[in-house]
């Protein structure tokens, strides 16, 4: 990488931290500072919730698996908007409708805090392990482009993501990955045709890829595979914690049913051409196969064939988009630990205090990521690390808080066992019984073993006429609470105001949460901007491919002038 490159990498990195670091003033309480006030725009959402998806293992897992098994890792990725289909029919309006700030909330209202203290240890317990997995990749990437050690980066970036969480807050991690969507976006616009060229154009490519390089599936990821997949998506998307967050902070139904078609369209449009650049690095140099270089890959082709500048822009793109993962995990476990944990040791506690803990649980799970993601070469690998747990934790921790949003007979003590009895046998298959699976079934085994368990219990439970309709309402009489849905009860339930009172404090919060919203969008719209900046300097310093940078440069350009001219349309109609 030459001088322009780290100036860019800099640049870029300072421009996401400060767009970060802008947000400070959003954090105000915990509605604020973990759901942006419920009033966050469905397409901010859905971007936010496929960089947080698509980037924790895009550029390292996917993108080896594409190098050695080419369209395999398409097919792999299409699951995923499969998935985001059934989410939008099945559950996305049904967690808004809910009326909750995280799931771990959901679960006390439902089945009490016994029940959410439980799921809430396990859930920081494996959030600290996939955040450092999460972590790694980035690592990795940045040590390829520029030969810093692994750990020296890790400790550094962890640092640098930590920061903006810890401030901004919830409204700083959807910024940050909508301007990373936009870098990564015009990036590999930009490399996919340069990457053809190098290769002698797509019939030379196509030509000279291995042989089975443009199937969807192989012996290693077969259609079972593929279906296990697909139904531990369902669960994730649809059921993690932090991915819930996505669905709950928008305004309604319509807009939460909105973000999980949003993330579908993307899954559709995005995995072939962000897929390319290491499928065609397999034709290029066919020398990574089966080795550990084969996890950088992806940035080896753009090393090769992207101009002094973009490459610089490319990487501190990757770099903080996969770190979105990271943001987004560090943020949930917070919101879990000072909203659901610390409140109901507190539950009269004021919100400056519980903001206070949210931003030092924001920092200690930054510095336990860290700590695992250096560990994380000595644990396989990050394609068997990311793989093994998705299998082993994904459907036993999320189904069944999923399935409680249907059922009106699982109660907790039953949640409880089926968790622990599905990740037992998962745990057992793949250390302790001397059989080996394969990547097929240690997923089905994975996503199947906790929906049996669920079912024979579901049947068992209608069997014996066992119902609990009334559960959530007696304990929440008992302990206090409102049952009602509406998102407001959410900051309310441990006060005692008048109605009076309750009406005035609700209209002052949804006129705060809509500044926020457009706070929110002027701040993206700026930080656009200043890309499009960065792209004009870098085809103006550069000769290679200078007319595909200068026409993302002004397309990215009149995109911020549109926005920018009907944000100040809509803010004078709401003034």
């Amino acid at each position: 990488m030459g001088q322009l490159d780290y100036l860019l990498i800099f640049v870029l990195s300072f421009i996401l931290v400060a767009v970060g670091i802008s947000f400070l003033r959003t954090g105000r309480d915990m509605r604020s500072f973990f759901a942006g006030g419920g009033d966050i725009p469905w397409w901010i959402s859905s971007l936010s919730l496929f960089m947080s998806f698509f980037s924790a293992g895009t550029f390292v897992v996917w993108g080896s698996i594409a190098y050695e098994s080419g369209l395999v890792a398409v097919g792999i990725q299409l699951t995923m908007a499969v998935s985001g289909f059934f989410i939008y029919l099945f559950l996305a309006k049904r967690w808004k409708r809910a009326g909750i700030l995280t799931v771990a909330e959901f679960i006390t209202r439902r089945f009490g805090k016994e029940t959410q203290k439980f799921y809430t240890g396990i859930f920081i317990a494996i959030s600290f392990f996939t955040a450092g997995a999460f972590l790694y990749p980035v690592a990795k990437i940045t040590q390829i482009a520029t030969g810093y050690p692994v750990e020296y980066v890790i400790m550094v970036l962890g640092g640098m993501v930590l920061l903006y969480t810890a401030i901004g807050g919830y409204w700083a991690v959807l910024a940050t990955d909508v301007i990373q969507f936009v870098v990564l976006s015009v990036a590999v616009l930009i490399v996919v045709p340069l990457a053809f060229d190098e290769v002698g154009g797509i019939q030379a490519f196509v030509d000279k890829a291995p042989e089975n390089f443009f199937r969807l599936t192989n012996h290693e990821y077969s259609i079972g595979f593929l279906l296990a997949f697909t139904l531990y998506n369902f669960f994730f998307i649809g059921g993690n914690w932090a991915y819930v967050q996505r669905y709950t902070s928008v305004k309604n139904e319509k807009e939460s049913g909105k973000v999980s078609l949003g993330f579908m369209f993307l899954y559709l449009l995005f995995p072939l051409l962000w897929m390319l650049p290491p499928m065609i690095y397999r034709v290029v140099n066919p020398g990574l196969a089966g080795t550990e270089q084969v996890e950088g890959a992806y940035l080896m082709i753009c090393m090769q064939v992207m101009p002094a500048g973009m490459l610089g822009l490319m990487i501190a793109g990757m770099v903080f988009a996969t770190a979105s993962s990271v943001n987004t995990t560090l943020n949930m476990m917070a919101a879990v630990t000072s909203n659901d944990l610390y409140r109901s040791f507190r539950p009269w506690v004021k919100e400056r205090e519980l903001m206070y803990v949210a931003r030092i649980a924001t920092v200690f799970f930054g510095l336990g990521a860290v700590a695992i993601a250096l560990l994380v070469p000595r644990m396989g690998g990050i394609v068997n690390v990311v793989l093994s747990v998705a299998a082993i934790t994904g459907v036993p921790l999320y189904a069944p808080p999923v399935w409680a949003l249907f059922s009106k007979r699982l109660t907790g003590k039953a949640m409880i066992r089926i968790t622990i009895l599905s990740l037992s046998v998962n745990v057992c298959f793949k250390f302790l019984v001397p059989v080996t699976l394969g990547k097929a079934g240690e997923q089905a085994l994975g996503a199947l073993t906790p929906l049996v368990l669920l079912v024979i219990y579901e049947l068992y439970a209608r069997y014996g006429e066992r119902q609990v309709p009334d559960e959530l309402h007696d304990r929440n009489k008992q302990e206090g609470l409102s049952v009602r849905s509406d998102h407001q009860n959410v900051t309310k339930m441990y006060t005692e105001l008048s109605e009076h009172d309750t009406a005035r404090q609700e209209i002052k919060e949804e006129e705060q949460a809509l500044k926020d919203r457009f706070f929110g969008i002027k701040v993206i719209t700026m930080a656009v901007f200043s890309v499009a900046i960065l792209l004009f300097l870098v085809g103006f310093l550069t000769e290679k491919s200078r007319g595909y940078v200068l026409i993302a440069a002004g397309v990215l350009t009149a995109i911020c002038v549109w926005v920018w001219m009907l944000f100040k349309k809509n803010w004078n109609k709401k003034l």
